[in-house]
Parts: structure tokens; C-alpha cells; sequence
């Protein structure tokens, strides 16, 4: 009796989940608007969860642009580069991320480019860009490049010589070394 009580339950919450995303969408729906199609739901998302990332990349790959609603509010997905053009530079203004998002990213990033809007977000972009130019990314890159390339031949030839036969994780050194050239470039 137990199993049956339990089932029923969970039955009658997938039955009413179902009812309220088909209620909030039906709300949505305008006649007089184009949404993108909605290609998901909440229910779609705990079904997906343990692979959510390959199930929302495979939807952005099928539909480009889509809605995915839950119980509360929606959201749009896109993967198209030039709606990502779009939101990000030409009409970013539109787009800001809002006090809610400020309050959650600011702990961690400060009043950096991925926390801010309006005119710092506009400073912070104009010191970004030129500290990311082709040159000046270029001229920092060689450098580094030359210091760890040093760095890389000490290790190689110290297992060159030793007499114990030890395999060299090449790919672990290559990680470390670009690994430290984001952060010393970042930072």
C-alpha cells in the first residue's frame, strides 16, 4: 500500500507540473508575437539532467535559437553567432544583466566586464579590448611562450639524462604552461 500511495503522489505532481507549464505557456502565447519554439520544460530538464549540457547543446544545434520554460519564468537559448553579435555588442544595452545577477556575480568578479552594465560595463569593455588587441596579446604570448619553452627543455633534458627511464606527461606540462599564461595575462 505504501508503494501504490507513493505512486499516486508523484503521479498527481507530474499531472499538476505538466498542467502549470501548460498554463504559463498558454498565458504567454501571444497571437500578435513570434517566440522561438519552445524546445523544452522543466520536466525535460530533470529527465536530462545527468547529461543537461549535451541535452541543451543538442537542442541549440537542432533549433539555433529556443525557449526553454519551468514553473516560473523562460528562458531563451541561442547559439546563433550572429544573435550572440547582437546581444553582446551591437545592442547590448538591451540585454543588461540586472541587479539580481550583479548581486550573485559580484561577490566573485567584482565590478568586472561579466558583472556590470550600462557605462561601467562600456569602460570596463574599452580596457578589455585594448588589453586583448592582437599586439599586445602577441607581444605578452612570445614572451611567456620563451620563458616556459626554457622551462620545458630544462625538464626534458633532465629526463634525457637520468638514468631511470621515467615517461614525461608532455600534456600535463603544456596545461601548466597555458594555464599560467591566461592567469599571468588575466591577472
Amino acid at each position: 500500500m505504501d508503494f501504490a500511495s507513493t505512486a499516486v503522489a508523484l503521479s498527481l505532481a507530474l499531472v499538476l507540473a505538466v498542467v502549470a507549464v501548460r498554463h504559463r505557456a498558454r498565458r504567454l502565447h501571444d497571437k500578435n508575437k513570434r517566440y522561438h519554439p519552445v524546445a523544452g520544460t522543466v520536466v525535460h530538464q530533470l529527465i536530462n539532467f545527468p547529461r543537461l549540457h549535451h541535452y541543451m547543446t543538442e537542442l541549440a544545434g537542432k533549433y539555433n535559437t529556443y525557449r526553454m520554460l519551468d514553473l516560473f519564468k523562460g528562458a531563451v537559448y541561442t547559439a546563433d553567432p550572429a544573435n550572440v553579435e547582437y546581444v553582446l555588442k551591437t545592442n547590448f544595452t538591451n540585454y543588461g544583466k540586472g541587479s539580481y545577477m550583479y548581486n550573485i556575480l559580484s561577490d566573485g568578479l567584482g565590478d568586472g566586464i561579466f558583472a556590470v552594465d550600462g557605462q561601467k560595463w562600456r569602460h570596463q569593455r574599452k580596457v578589455t579590448s585594448t588589453e586583448f588587441s592582437t599586439k599586445v596579446v602577441r607581444d605578452f604570448s612570445s614572451a611567456v611562450f620563451k620563458t616556459n619553452a626554457v622551462k620545458l627543455a630544462g625538464i626534458i633534458y633532465e629526463a634525457a639524462t637520468s638514468c631511470s627511464n621515467q615517461a614525461i606527461e608532455i600534456q600535463v606540462c603544456l596545461q601548466r604552461f597555458s594555464v599560467s599564461l591566461i592567469t599571468l595575462h588575466c591577472y
